[in-house]
């Protein structure tokens, strides 16, 4: 792939963020800065949003983007910006607010935009556009209020299911997540979430193995990949930091062993369906549920999925045969021909 024109495109890597995602989202930026840094047709600056929302370049100086679409330093000089990366886990970048001010600018930028961000980081709002999708999800109870008569409809599903899994609905990668079998236990999981979100989710906790799924848009097209899947330590579930340690003792496997063909049509069929009916854009990693009793189950979708040295993503795209690098340059250079 060439750069058509000599000047370089100026590209803008985000990420940080200030929420309790902030440090994977700099080890996912590391990744994306070493894969566009294979060529020399993109100028890459990078800067580190603090919990404040401002931006710190790599010398620790405030940097302002401005409605110019250019990139000011304190002593007032600037560059041009042509494309943005928001590479950040969770608040604002994956709830559709850093999307929303890229999109005020008029700035082209990597991922889903503002409302598919905020409909898929949004656990009540997934599962409600999963089910008019028709995509089966794992059973569930919302609750809108930290009152009794809310916790009761929690005890209720406790009762009904023998152990749930208490779910903060606008949390990502398992923050705010606790498994609970006890009324006890239940209440002090539900407290806990109610702190971290408005709303709270209460899923009917089932034996499954946990299947990913990268999708993404490669050369104008949608690719599937068959799903991998995470096997988390037997005595705990897939927490976050299972998902992020380096010492993770989580097992992942970039190919699922063992899946009928009728099993792998519909998590391709669900996968699209989900990418295409949620208006999804360049990226996305969706995961599945695949219960001991053969139901599959669509568990949530990732708009900008972790790409560490263990993460998922990543690993699935190239073994689909496809390069980052190139995949990610391409998008780039098409959506700065539409600019």
């Amino acid at each position: 792939m060439t750069n058509e024109s000599a000047n370089p495109i100026n590209v803008l890597l985000i990420c940080g963020g200030g929420s309790s995602e902030h440090d994977v989202s700099l080890r996912t930026a590391d990744f994306i800065q070493q894969e566009l840094g294979k060529s020399a047709e993109f100028q890459l600056t990078r800067v580190t949003m603090d919990a404040d929302g401002r931006f710190i370049d790599a010398d620790g100086q405030l940097r302002e983007l401005r409605s110019d679409k250019l990139l000011y330093n304190a002593g007032g000089s600037a560059q041009p910006v042509d494309y943005v990366i928001p590479a950040i886990h969770g608040y604002p970048g994956e709830t559709g607010d850093l999307q929303s001010q890229l999109e005020i600018l008029g700035l082209p930028y990597y991922g889903c935009g503002p409302e598919a961000s905020k409909n898929c980081f949004n656990k009540v709002t997934t599962k409600l556009w999963l089910t008019a999708l028709g995509i089966d999800n794992t059973p569930y109870k919302f609750l809108c209020a930290e009152t009794a008569e809310e916790f009761a409809k929690a005890q209720d599903a406790l009762s009904q299911w023998g152990s749930v899994f208490v779910k903060a609905s606008n949390q990502g990668s398992s923050v705010g997540c606790y498994q609970v079998s006890t009324p006890e236990a239940l209440n002090e999981a539900l407290k806990d979430a109610f702190k971290l979100s408005p709303y709270v989710l209460v899923e009917k906790c089932l034996n499954v193995r946990e299947l990913e799924v990268a999708a993404y848009e490669y050369h104008g097209e949608l690719v599937v990949t068959p799903p991998g899947e995470v096997r988390a330590p037997s005595d705990t579930f897939y927490s976050y930091d299972e998902k992020y340690a380096e010492d993770s003792r989580a097992e992942t496997f970039v190919e699922a062993e063992g899946l009928s063909e009728g099993q792998l049509d519909w998590i391709r069929e669900a996968s699209r369906r989900a990418f295409v009916g949620l208006q999804l854009k360049d990226l996305s990693r969706i995961d599945f549920f695949l219960t001991d009793e053969g139901e599959i189950y669509l568990n949530e979708v990732n708009t900008f999925p972790g790409m560490t040295s263990i993460s998922m993503f990543p690993k699935m795209l190239k073994n689909q045969g496809h390069d980052f690098s190139e995949y990610l340059g391409t998008l780039i250079h098409n959506a700065v021909k539409l600019t």
